[in-house]
């Protein structure tokens, strides 16, 4: 097993370098001059070649790549020209505020899907099952952004309870700030809670009908109690490969996200960039984000061997 979890490690790192040289190269094909669109239409051709040379725009693609990726190996990111700083420092100020969304993202997803999703399985074609069906399609159909406008008018402008947008920095206290953080965490979560709690659902019944549900039923054991403390914990596989999979379009939605909330998380950081065509800081964010997803996703098939005891004999990982 230890082998073969060697071999998944060396995975990750060449499908790392595989994903870092595709960035390099879509940003490098981007159209337009970054110099031009960085400096504007009124800057002097010696101006220009000025900023290409320290940009390394002059140089060939394969130098560029290597330089950056031997950079980024050594801790060393870069320094973004928009803002002045390494671009090392600002990805680490916004993930105070991306890190702690996702989390508050995940966590509100699974608290509304499992219960939701188990219940629906428990009570199958009553009206919990219908609801559940009514929000696994709504929460499909509506975008993230759009739910975000939608919570915005409805806890905010009307209700009043949250703030519509902005954050205060963790400086103004902790609660202050997760209060900040709620609305636009459940304008993440209800999609992606939408969607596990069809996964979770599927995944319930398929053990319903097990024989240790039935074995756990003879020997004393209440529906309910058989429900949670067996058939959940074995339904849990793909409700945990769902969540892996779910990571994906929870940092794509952050950055929709947080420049509908205006909040200063990496999101937003790669959207400006991008409108600046600051390409140092563009590849960055994007390379992390990228990296995160894959690191995630192998933590995901480790949690395998923790959930279910039969796949350690390393067999799911041939």
């Amino acid at each position: 097993m230890i082998i073969l979890m060697i071999r998944r490690l060396v995975g990750l790192l060449l499908t790392l370098l595989a994903v870092s040289a595709l960035i390099f190269l879509v940003m490098a094909l981007l159209p337009g001059d970054p110099a031009a669109i960085m400096l504007g239409t009124s800057a002097s051709a010696d101006t220009l070649a000025a900023l290409r040379q320290q940009l390394g725009l002059d140089q060939p693609l394969l130098l560029r790549y290597l330089q950056w990726l031997g950079g980024v190996l050594q801790g060393d990111l870069g320094r973004s020209h928009t803002y002045g700083v390494p671009v090392a420092g600002l990805i680490t100020e916004r993930l105070a505020v991306t890190l702690p969304l996702a989390a508050m993202a995940i966590l509100l997803s699974v608290l509304i899907a499992v219960p939701l999703g188990v219940t629906a399985a428990a009570k199958r074609n009553g009206l919990v099952d219908l609801a559940a069906t009514l929000f696994a399609q709504a929460g499909i159909a509506v975008p993230a952004f759009w739910m975000g406008l939608l919570l915005i008018l409805l806890f905010s402008m009307q209700l009043g309870w949250t703030p519509a947008g902005g954050f205060p920095g963790w400086h103004a206290g902790f609660f202050a700030a997760l209060h900040a953080l709620l609305l636009p965490a459940l304008a993440l979560a209800l999609p992606q809670a939408s969607v596990l709690t069809r996964v979770t659902r599927t995944a319930v019944l398929d053990v319903l009908d097990e024989d240790f549900l039935r074995a756990a039923r003879a020997k004393g054991l209440s529906r309910r109690a058989a429900l949670w403390r067996h058939a959940v914990p074995n339904a849990m596989v793909p409700v945990v490969t769902m969540l892996g999979l779910q990571f994906t379009f929870l940092v794509a939605g952050a950055v929709l996200i947080e420049n509908v909330f205006n909040l200063p998380g990496l999101g937003r950081l790669a959207y400006q960039a991008l409108s600046q065509r600051d390409i140092i800081v563009m590849q960055d964010v994007v390379l992390f984000f990228a990296a995160l997803v894959i690191v995630v996703n192998f933590s995901v098939d480790l949690s395998y061997l923790w959930l279910d005891p039969r796949l350690r004999s390393g067999k799911a990982f041939s």
